[in-house]
Order: structure tokens, then sequence, then C-alpha cells
């Protein structure tokens, strides 16, 4: 089993270095962006950790395609306020980060078997500007998002990110946003709602199977059982984690963060794969 690290261990061992390393947020509720909560603290704090990256690739769970994987290609992504129903001032927010239209006409052509084509019309959804706000608080690294595939299976998924990888020794911060749980009918609202044994399972199988590095085991929806439809009755927000794995290698060291199970049906777990 590979070493899994504590933010701390992550603080003082990951210094500069050729190879940039991949990060999944278990991004949650838009509030997250407004309020000051153990989740935002921890996104903070992580991006004081991280190398500055040439650009970021961004994989979020709201941007969601079938039978193509699109590639944001505009030179000044918008943000999008993708949600309804919240206090006004979230509607307000703004991330006015620059985009990368060469890297992202780039990555299409790197992802050219998995039928990817440009795009000029998504820019930012609230699964990254929520927490890139965090991790990079002036917006000015360049951002590009590139969408899910949702006609395609998991394993599908996981080879995006192996193709991905190669990014990461050009300076690209390879980002996922989901939720490693997420099953928006079985929320419990308000404080101290207890976590639904499915949740804590699942959420427990996906940090033990990704410690193995059995990655696998995570895209083996017959393997999962009915598990897997109780934990995502769609698997949205579960694929830009294999997105993540996918892209990490067995160089690198594992560090588990904000791991705790919120409103009872949404895991908040968040990882990061970094070079020895």
């Amino acid at each position: 089993m590979t070493a899994t690290r504590t933010l701390d261990d992550l603080k003082r061992g990951l210094g500069p270095s050729d190879r940039m390393p991949v990060v999944f947020l278990g991004h949650g509720s838009p509030m997250n962006a407004l309020e000051d909560t153990a989740y935002s603290r921890a996104w903070t704090e992580l991006g004081r950790t991280l190398p500055r990256p040439k650009a970021i690739l961004v994989v979020s769970a709201h941007w969601m395609t079938r039978g193509t994987t699109l590639v944001d290609v505009s030179a000044m992504p918008r943000t999008i306020h993708d949600f309804y129903g919240f206090p006004q001032a979230l509607y307000a927010q703004s991330y006015s980060a620059p985009g990368a239209p060469e890297m992202a006409r780039e990555v299409v052509s790197l992802l050219a078997s998995h039928r990817a084509e440009e795009d000029d019309t998504w820019g930012l959804d609230h699964g990254a500007w929520t927490v890139l706000k965090f991790l990079y608080p002036g917006a000015d690294v360049p951002v590009f998002q590139v969408s899910i595939d949702m006609g395609r299976g998991l394993e599908h998924q996981l080879d995006i990110g192996r193709t991905l990888s190669e990014l990461r020794d050009r300076g690209v911060l390879i980002l996922g946003s989901g939720n490693v749980v997420h099953n928006l009918g079985a929320i419990e609202w308000g404080k101290g709602a207890r976590p639904h044994d499915f949740a804590l399972e699942f959420d427990r199988l996906f940090a033990d199977r990704l410690e193995d590095r059995d990655f696998a085991a995570l895209s083996d929806v017959k393997g999962l059982g009915p598990l897997l439809p109780m934990a995502h009755p769609s698997v949205d927000h579960y694929m830009p984690a294999l997105t993540i794995a996918g892209a990490s290698d067995a160089r690198d060291d594992l560090t588990f963060m904000t791991d705790a199970i919120d409103l009872a049906s949404i895991s908040m777990r968040s990882f990061v794969f970094h070079a020895r």
C-alpha cells in the first residue's frame, strides 16, 4: 500500500517540481464559495502549498456531454451560475481568470481518440470557480475546462486521466471537482445530520481502493454492485475522481483532505497525488 499523508505532511514536503500534482476536490454546496467552512479553509491552505502552474485543466461534474469530450478554448471563460434558489450574493460572484486557448487546442488533439472537440461557449461552472477562488484567489492562472462524456463508461474516464497525465510534465495542474458520494435525494438538512451507512461504506471503499491503486475496482460497475447507485444515482460527480486517479502513477504519494460526510449523503473527501 502506498503511504498516505496528511495536509501538514504535504505542506512540508511539496516543493517546486517539474511534475505537477493532480488534485480532486469534493466541492459540495455552492455556498462554500461564500461561507467560512472547514472546506473553504482547507482549499485556501492547499492553494498555498501547490506549485504555481502554467495552466489549470478542470474536469467538473457540472459539464456533462454525451458522445464527445468538449474542451473550452475561449480566451476569457465566463463565470457560470448553474444553480437555483441561492442568495443573490452567490450570483454576484465572478472568477475572471483568463483561458488557455493554445493549450486547450493541444488537449483537443491529445484526446482525439476520445472524440474531443473544441467549444467556446461554456466557461467555468460552479464545480470549477467555487474552489478555484480559494486555490488561486488572484484569478491570474489560465484555466480551461474539459467535459465528461456521460455516454461512455467509468473506465473511459480513467483512460481520459491516463491520457491527460503527460500534461503534468508541462506545468499543467489537472483538477477534478465532484464528490466521492453524491446523493441529493438522501440529503438530511440541519447540522449534525448522521451520515447514511451507504455513504460511509462507499466513501471508505473508495479511499481504500484508491490507496491500493486498485482503480479497476473503482470503475467496475458490476463489482461495486448496489452500493454504486446508492452513492451515485447519477455518476456525474464520481467521474472527475476517476479522471484524477487515472492521471496519477506509481511514483505519486497520496494525501487525503476533508473526508467528512456532509448533509448525510455528500462526501467532501478530497485528495492530492503528487510526485515524490
